[in-house]
């Protein structure tokens, strides 16, 4: 391959087309052609996160393929496809043809995005009423949580459908002990190697439906999205009852009833989710108060699931 004349090497040229052989790179390309923007702009538009878009943005700037101008405070990138660069030559070559609904859609996107401009602000006032979407140092869901959770004494918790024990790991510091559940011998291996540095967390391997512990072992018992995995949604929550003492209390966690049979399959659910009214009359059938239970999150993008969290009480 030449570029305006120049013999480019294979390993270049092979540099060039990894580049371009990304959906979302390409995506930030089509809209920075049209309209500068700033990257917490092309994370609205695009639904990536910030900080996958700033990665890809600083790729393509060192690829020549965009560059960035400061203005009113805010970093605005476009396109600057050097046809003398070797993604610049494939990219002249490849934009011609490309044509994708996504990608129209991105452009409806910016088009909001750029009527609801307002420069000069600051980082917090530019992302007002998103922030939750966006990265900035430090500031993260776990970072909340793990706060929050300084506020809590647990004590004996028993962690449903635990998987890798990446719960369990947030709350072991606040709980006398924790008994993590799961079916599957491999993530209950990465969930050993996960929490080795908590003496008080055990493992146990087996059906979440038919537990071995005695009638009131646990003072909480957590099942989230345990009920996505099962068959038997009234006799999990009966066997989460059963084991909580009086004034234990059972949280919940659970997709609200979907239609998206191909994320059920994906992600090896057995069901879609549940009703409000399904879920609390299953936890009032057990023999538990329900104190709370509602749609407490809806996701940003399609196809926009929701959770519902209860919690109830013995």
């Amino acid at each position: 391959m030449t570029v305006a004349g120049t013999p480019l090497s294979i390993d270049l040229s092979t540099e060039a087309c990894r580049l371009l052989a990304d959906a979302s790179r390409l995506r930030l390309l089509m809209l920075l052609e049209a309209q500068a923007l700033s990257a917490a702009e092309l994370t609205e538009i695009t639904g990536l996160a910030q900080s996958r878009v700033s990665t890809h943005l600083a790729r393509l700037k060192k690829a020549n393929l965009v560059r960035d101008e400061r203005t009113s405070g805010a970093a605005l990138y476009s396109t600057n496809t050097d046809p003398l660069a070797p993604a610049g030559a494939i990219w002249n070559l490849l934009r011609p043809r490309l044509d994708d609904p996504q990608a129209r859609l991105d452009r409806e996107r910016a088009g909001e995005v750029i009527r609801n401009r307002k420069l000069g602000q600051t980082w917090a006032e530019s992302v007002a009423g998103r922030m939750e979407l966006h990265y900035s140092p430090g500031r993260s869901w776990e970072t909340t949580s793990r706060a929050l959770m300084t506020l809590l004494s647990l004590g004996d918790v028993l962690d449903l459908a635990s998987g890798d024990g990446v719960f369990a790991e947030l709350i072991a510091a606040r709980a006398g002990s924790v008994t993590c559940v799961d079916v599957s011998e491999a993530v209950i291996q990465a969930a050993r190697k996960r929490l080795a540095g908590f003496p008080n967390v055990a493992f146990h391997l087996g059906d979440m439906h038919r537990l071995p512990f005695p009638d009131a072992s646990f003072d909480h018992v957590f099942a989230m999205h345990a009920l996505s995995y099962s068959t038997e949604p009234a006799r999990l929550l009966s066997e989460a009852a059963r084991l909580l003492r009086p004034r234990g209390r059972l949280v919940v966690a659970v997709l609200h009833r979907h239609q998206h049979e191909e994320t059920q399959r994906a992600y090896d659910h057995v069901n879609l989710g549940l009703e409000i009214d399904e879920l609390r009359e299953l936890l009032e059938d057990a023999g538990l108060k329900v104190e709370e239970c509602r749609v407490t999150s809806r996701e940003e993008r399609p196809p926009y699931f929701e959770v519902i969290s209860a919690l109830a009480s013995r």
